[in-house]
């Protein structure tokens, strides 16, 4: 039994009850909004209502209520707005007359017949009749949003003579789209109200929603970017309902179907904010059936936002129609984190395919004059011919350019594998969005072992070779700078060089529109997860002093040891890699820079990341070897301290890291800044590394020391250097209140020497940010 209280409002919506509505609620006259659904086992009559003229918002859906609609005089709620009757048994034919108040109705999905009466054509009036069994004359159905007769139970449109095979919606949009495999994914900009419905002029879909609020949002736009997603476009756009969205499938041949339904969370974001919280949970029908309970979006995509996940489902076809329901049936959140409706089902695309030889045009016309065929024929071949040549041209060119990259790759010294596209591709699962890694400077790194390899798009991705060898493949992004060259150069400078602390290229393909990068995967991930993310690696000092050791030693052979000098350029936490014994390996020389070895510095565009660029780089462009090792300092710093280089949610003092680590270093407290959970670190180590940072960190790049000696330093064979003046750029931080900024184009004003610290402006140079 459901017990109610007189309040002004009662709320028994979305869960499974038992039983009748209890008759004593009408009695409770003063109450102004009633929300029930969804009670089984019980059949309960509709005119309890009758006295309760205070009504303001009455939702009954899917309450087994069977009366005649006729028991209740509508037109004396003079307060009621919301009505919401769908999903029930309700019989009879629709009132005369109705309250000017009401601004949405929804008698879905029930048994109602007769006429439409004139106040249906209200412009103010949202209107929901879907699924009944109402008389439709010309009359009615031009005053009613078109298609409404496709839309009824015995669904009379097409029935028995059916015209298509197949459509595709691109939900939200506002124009179709085209996909890679040709699908034409149809507009849907219709904006729908919270009982409303939408039918296209050729009769070949519908959409249906039904909400609780007149003005709830229905349509969200992102301007996310969507990477390692073949139709990047079908994401832009997605509709979403606070209750209850339907799409029909209009005119359809009979038979087997795939059902492909496309999924991505767009409200959401997954940075640890308030809106994060936000949970979407729904269930998917169709046909009737259930499909998936408790379907969640973002848990789904492996607690990630902005990333698509795809359902495929095979359906039967049987009365030319087909009808797909996303019903958000109360789980997940409701006004939190947000009132704005962002709860319900939520879609970003869907396509309807046959299993089957189809003998319906798709919506062809059947008959055309002979001259139109003909000319039709003729303009079709001449487009063949030529675009047959072009193909040819482009094929040829293609191979020419493909067979020279190859060469200059046999000719490399030591060179490395070389894999086909069609076997990473089908050892990545057709470079599966579920393998990605990560991304760096080049784009995705995925993972996977080779005999079944898995690859990301500009990420990595892990696989596994079948020499059991497990890698992950790393696949250039079409937004990179760097082209073909460029990666031949990268190829050849990473096959060169062989450490102990540098990542293994193990080899490359080339037979791809972008190259793809074969490494070693290193099962214990990036060390900024270890130290400050969401790692359970739980570093202890001793781990924490032989990672800062290895880096080092491998920075070491790229700046002194190598047959060429290598600028890294962008050394941060992310970009070390961490095996299954926790020996660091630097990976991403996507940025690497090469120079000679009489050159002292090079001036080059901008490249690398926030809180770790040395002055004179970020304010000169000026690049050396001393510019990782600043930023090689910065790593240290993060090591001993257990936390990022910027943290906003930190008091002030301790923002910067770099900042507050000299401050405690002037008052003689440098341990100040070790990770409070290490419980114990050997002193004088914590001490070496520190002090070693400081100098790493200095503003001018001749006060800092080569690698080699930062090696020495660290393992205590010679005196750690003395750290003479607190760099001037971080005395004009805090004259300027601030340190690191997050946006992408920056204001510096670094005096690292006596020449910058005359000039009086301070130069703006927009940074390439990642």
């Amino acid at each position: 039994m459901i017990i109610f209280q007189t309040f002004n409002d009662r709320s028994a919506s979305d869960n499974v009850f038992k039983g009748k509505i209890p008759v004593y609620l009408g009695t409770m006259t003063n109450l102004e909004d009633i929300w029930i659904g969804d009670i089984i086992n019980g059949v309960s009559p509709l005119a309890f209502i009758s006295n309760m003229a205070s009504l303001s918002t009455l939702i009954l859906r899917n309450c087994k209520i069977s009366s005649d609609l006729g028991a209740v005089d509508f037109s004396m709620f003079k307060q009621l707005k919301l009505l919401f009757l769908g999903n029930n048994s309700l019989t009879g034919k629709l009132p005369d007359g109705i309250s000017s108040s009401l601004k949405v109705i929804d008698f879905s999905y029930n048994q109602l017949t007769g006429s439409i009466p004139s106040w249906a054509s209200q412009n103010n009036l949202q209107l929901n009749l879907v699924a009944n069994n109402f008389l439709l004359d010309t009359t009615s159905e031009s005053t009613l949003p078109w298609g409404i007769n496709c839309l009824q139970q015995d669904t009379p449109c097409f029935r028995g003579s059916p015209e298509y095979y197949s459509f595709a919606v691109d939900c939200g949009s506002n124009a179709s789209i085209r996909g890679l495999d040709d699908t034409i994914y149809e507009a849907d900009p219709t904006n729908l109200g919270a009982a409303t419905y939408y039918v296209t002029g050729q009769t070949r879909w519908g959409v249906s929603s039904v909400g609780n609020a007149i003005d709830a949002k229905n349509i969200i736009y992102s301007s996310q970017p969507f990477q390692n997603v073949v139709d990047s476009e079908l994401f832009e756009t997605a509709r979403m309902s606070s209750s209850s969205l339907r799409y029909y499938g209009l005119g359809l041949e009979n038979g087997n179907y795939t059902v492909l339904l496309q999924f991505a969370e767009l409200a959401f974001p997954d940075s640890q904010t308030w809106l994060s919280l936000g949970r979407r949970v729904f269930d998917i029908y169709i046909q009737g059936a259930l499909k998936e309970k408790d379907f969640d979006i973002r848990k789904t995509a492996g607690g990630k936002s902005f990333s698509v996940v795809n359902r495929s489902f095979m359906v039967i076809v049987s009365e030319n129609f087909l009808e797909i329901h996303l019903f958000w049936a109360g789980k997940g959140t409701v006004d939190i984190p947000t009132k704005d409706n962002y709860y319900g089902p939520m879609i970003s695309a869907l396509s309807v395919t046959p299993n089957f030889t189809p003998t319906v045009r798709n919506g062809i016309p059947k008959r055309k004059s002979k001259a139109g065929a003909i000319s039709g024929i003729l303009i079709g071949a001449i487009v063949l011919v030529l675009a047959a040549l072009f193909g040819v041209f482009t094929l040829v060119k293609k191979r020419r350019a493909l067979a020279q990259q190859k060469e200059e790759l046999y000719n490399l010294v030591g060179r490395p594998d070389i894999f086909s596209y069609a076997e990473l591709k089908l050892a990545t699962d057709n470079f599966s969005s579920q393998n990605i890694l990560g991304e760096g400077g080049f784009g995705p790194v995925y993972k996977q072992h080779l005999s079944m390899l898995k690859i990301h798009m500009s990420k990595p991705w892990q696989g596994k070779l079948p020499d059991e060898r497990v890698i992950a493949v790393k696949q250039l992004s079409q937004s990179s700078h760097q082209g073909t060259s460029q990666f031949v150069t990268e190829v050849a400078t990473i096959s060169a060089v062989q450490h102990r602390n540098l990542v293994i290229l193990h080899g490359c393909c080339i037979d791809s529109k972008t190259p793809l990068l074969v490494y070693e995967y290193l099962e214990n991930g990036s060390l900024d997860r270890a130290i400050f993310g969401d790692s359970n690696l739980n570093l202890d000092w001793v781990m924490r002093f032989e990672i800062i050791l290895g880096i080092a030693r491998g920075l070491t052979y790229l700046h002194e040891e190598s047959s060429v000098r290598i600028v890294h350029r962008d050394i941060k936490a992310s970009n070390v890699l961490l095996d299954t014994n926790l020996i660091p390996k630097i990976s991403d020389f996507g940025l690497a820079k090469l120079y000679n070895e009489n050159q002292t510095h090079v001036s080059t565009r901008i490249a690398g990341t926030l809180g770790y660029l040395a002055p004179e780089y970020a304010m000169r462009g000026h690049l050396s070897e001393k510019a990782d090792i600043f930023a090689f300092g910065v790593v240290m710093l993060e090591t001993v301290a257990g936390r990022p280089n910027t943290d906003n949610s930190l008091e002030e003092s301790k923002i910067c890291l770099l900042e507050w680590a000299w401050g405690l270093y002037e008052m003689d407290q440098a341990l100040g800044i070790v990770d409070p959970s290490l419980k114990e670190f050997d002193k004088d180590e914590a001490f070496r590394v520190i002090y070693v940072a400081l100098v790493c960190t200095q503003g001018s790049p001749h006060q800092r020391p080569p690698m080699s000696k930062v090696v020495t330093m660290l393992t205590g064979d010679v005196d750690v250097a003395k750290v003479v003046t607190k760099p001037s750029y971080i005395t004009e931080w805090q004259l300027r209140g601030g340190g690191y900024s997050s946006n992408t184009t920056s204001t510096y004003a670094w005096s690292s020497n006596p020449e910058l610290s005359r000039q009086k402006e301070i130069t703006e140079v927009s940074l390439q940010v990642r």
